[in-house]
C-alpha cells in the first residue's frame, strides 16, 4: 500500500486548484484522475460547449487563462489550459485511476482503485456534484426509433435522427445545443419553468464584471445576500434563444411530463412527436463510494461547512455554494481551496 500525506480524488479544475495550494505549502500530496489526460471531462462534452464566464475570470490561481480576456472560451480550450496548468507546477497526477472505495483507516483514509490501495492521513474529494446523468422514468416509454441523448453524451448534430429535435431542459446547457440546431433543424425545447435570460453585455462590460464589482460572486451562504442568490432560478447567460423564440425560430412547451408511443406529453396536455429527445435535465450526485458513516445527508449530497466535512480529515472542493455564490466556478474556487489548505496544514 503506498502512503501519502495528502490525496485528492479527481483532477479537473478542482483537484488542480487545490493541488496548486498544497504544492506551495509544502504538503506531500497525489491526485488521483479517472481519465487518460487532464482536461478530458471538458474533452468529452458537446463539440459547441462554451463557458459562460470570459477568460479573465477562468483562471485558476497562478496563471492566467490565454486569450481575449473578455471572450468565451471554447471546451477543448479549457481542457487545454487546465493540462497546460497541471504541467506548469508540475502536480502530481495519476491517471486512468478510478477510486472505487474511501474508507476510514487507522492511519487515517484508504482509497482503493482498480490498480493499487493508498493510505492518507487527509482526503480532499474534488469530483464536483456532477456524477449521474438525470433521465426521467418515462423516456422508457418512447419507441425505440427514436433518438434520446442526455446532454453528457451529445456531441454534434451526427447523432441525430432526421427531423424535428425536443431538447428537454432550459438551462445553459439545453439553451445552446438549442441554438446550435436551430439553424437546420426544427427545434423545440421543453422547460420546467420561464427561462431566465441574462446578457452577456452590458454597457460595454461583460455581465461578470458587474457580478464580481458588486461582490454578488462572493456574497456568503449564510449571508442575506447569498440567501436570496440562493432561491433564484437559474440563469441562462448569452440572449441568443430569447431571441429565436422571439421570431419562433425555435418552440417553446411547457414541462414534458410523460411519453407514449406517440411522442412525448407536456404539463398543457398537449403532444408531440419527435426524431430525437436531448435531456438537458441535469445530474445527480452520487457519493455512494465513500463508507464512511455521516458524510452524506438524506439526499445524498456531502455534509460539510465550506468543505469541512464532520469526519477529522476529509474535505470536499468544487461544490456549488460550497461558501459562496461562484464556489462551482472555474475563476473563483481558487479561494476555496486555499481556504482548505490551511486547515490541512494545521493537521499535519
Amino acid at each position: 500500500m503506498n502512503h501519502v500525506e495528502v490525496i485528492i480524488i479527481g483532477g479537473g479544475q478542482a483537484g488542480l486548484a487545490m493541488g496548486y495550494f498544497l504544492k506551495k505549502k509544502g504538503v506531500t500530496f497525489l491526485i488521483l484522475d479517472a481519465h487518460k489526460r487532464t482536461g478530458d471531462s471538458w474533452r468529452a462534452r458537446y463539440d459547441s460547449l462554451t463557458l459562460f464566464t470570459p477568460r479573465m475570470y477562468s483562471s485558476l490561481p497562478g496563471m492566467n487563462f490565454p486569450g481575449v480576456p473578455d471572450g468565451l472560451p471554447a471546451k477543448d480550450e479549457t481542457a487545454d489550459y487546465l493540462e497546460a496548468y497541471a504541467k506548469a507546477f508540475a502536480l502530481p497526477i495519476r491517471h486512468q485511476t478510478t477510486v472505487h472505495s474511501l474508507s476510514k483507516h487507522e492511519h487515517g483514509f484508504k482509497i482503493e482503485t482498480g490498480q493499487e490501495t493508498f493510505i492518507a492521513r487527509q482526503v480532499v474529494v474534488a469530483t464536483g456534484p456532477f456524477h449521474q446523468p438525470v433521465i426521467p422514468d418515462f423516456a422508457k416509454k418512447l419507441p425505440k426509433e427514436i433518438v434520446q441523448l442526455h446532454s453528457s453524451g451529445y456531441k454534434n448534430e451526427s447523432q441525430l435522427a432526421d427531423g424535428p429535435v425536443l431538447v428537454v431542459g432550459g438551462g445553459n446547457s439545453g439553451a445552446q445545443i438549442a441554438v446550435e440546431l436551430s439553424g437546420r433543424r426544427q427545434v423545440t425545447i421543453s422547460v420546467s419553468r420561464p427561462i431566465s435570460f441574462k446578457p452577456m453585455q452590458l454597457f460595454g462590460r461583460n455581465i461578470f464584471w458587474y457580478f464580481e464589482t458588486f461582490g454578488l460572486l462572493k456574497a456568503s451562504v449564510e449571508s442575506l445576500l447569498g440567501s436570496w442568490l440562493k432561491k433564484q432560478p437559474e440563469q441562462v447567460y448569452g440572449t441568443e434563444l430569447k431571441s429565436l423564440l422571439k421570431k419562433r425560430i425555435v418552440s417553446l412547451k411547457q414541462r414534458a411530463i410523460d411519453a407514449d408511443s406517440e411522442g412525448i406529453l407536456f404539463k398543457d396536455e398537449t403532444r408531440m412527436k419527435v426524431s430525437t429527445v436531448i435531456w438537458a435535465t441535469g445530474f445527480r450526485s452520487d457519493y455512494s463510494w465513500i463508507n464512511i458513516p455521516d458524510t452524506p445527508d438524506v439526499s445524498g449530497k456531502p455534509i460539510h461547512r465550506g468543505g469541512v466535512s464532520k469526519v477529522m480529515g476529509l474535505y470536499y472542493l468544487g461544490l456549488p455554494w460550497q461558501s459562496c455564490r461562484g464556489s462551482a466556478l472555474l475563476g473563483w474556487m481558487g479561494r476555496d481551496a486555499e481556504h482548505l489548505v490551511e486547515v490541512i496544514a494545521q493537521h499535519k
